[in-house]
């Protein structure tokens, strides 16, 4: 494993070492004293492991296409923005505006995350894009997304606050998102309704709880005997009559 200490590097030295090493062939690569450079595993397509010890900055992932990133602790806004495929896990807390228009791959955060997290997020063909977040989310989780699974469990993060903040999938004409309880209806968007799960919802989710919590070493979950809820849409072009007549 190549270690890079992080330690005063500028965000663009930092990210030239590690593009660097993966074209030389490294496949695991430990990043320490990481703090707040941004980019990190930016565009990376070959298959690469980087371990963080610190505070990413903004956009971690960004147009990641197959890579696996694990942070040793919180990360900051844009996580997995536009990503393809790959593998984020946050062992905190995360921020705003994460998986913005992801493609595909996943994210599992342990914690808390902030506002609109998995804006305009879409799967494409054999692509379905995931987000997992162990603890609660700000308004606007899951707006105008249009593919993927969102999950939301209220299990293990720190905030004290219900769990998903209003306007919860505002837009959405696509996807899913699961949440461990009920939604207040007074937080949903209007696109969306909440509704029981089926056997093949199930099948989808167990899969994902398992994996949460083998990334995080918490207790799995078991979807049948938690209260799990879905939301999905009940238009498919929830704005239309505003761009056609």
């Amino acid at each position: 494993m190549l270690e890079i200490d992080a330690q005063g590097i500028p965000y663009r030295e930092l990210n030239r070492l590690i593009r660097e090493a993966v074209n030389a062939g490294e496949d695991r690569i430990r990043l320490r004293n990481v703090c707040g450079q941004r980019y990190i595993g930016a565009g990376l397509r070959r298959p690469v492991h980087i371990e963080i010890a610190g505070v990413p900055g903004n956009d971690l992932g960004v147009f990641m296409d197959g890579p696996a990133i694990n942070v040793r602790n919180n990360a900051q806004d844009g996580v997995g923005n536009t990503m393809n495929d790959g593998l984020i896990v946050i062992d905190g807390d995360a921020g705003d505006v994460l998986g913005y228009g992801m493609r595909g791959g996943a994210l599992f955060i342990r914690g808390d995350v902030g506002y609109r997290v998995g804006i305009h997020m879409k799967a494409y063909k054999d692509q379905v894009p995931v987000i997992v977040v162990g603890g609660t989310a700000g308004d606007f989780f899951g707006e105008y997304m249009a593919g993927g699974v969102m999950v939301l469990l209220g299990a293990y993060g720190r905030a004290r606050r219900p769990l998903a903040g209003d306007y919860l999938g505002t837009g959405m004409h696509g996807g899913v998102i699961y949440l461990r309880g009920r939604a207040d209806p007074d937080r949903l968007g209007k696109e969306v309704r909440a509704f029981e799960l089926d056997a093949d919802d199930a099948r989808t989710l167990q899969p994902l709880l398992d994996r949460f919590a083998v990334y995080f070493g918490t207790e799995p979950l078991d979807v049948v005997r938690e209260p799990f809820s879905k939301l999905i849409p009940v238009s498919h072009r929830p704005y239309g009559r505003l761009y056609a007549t």
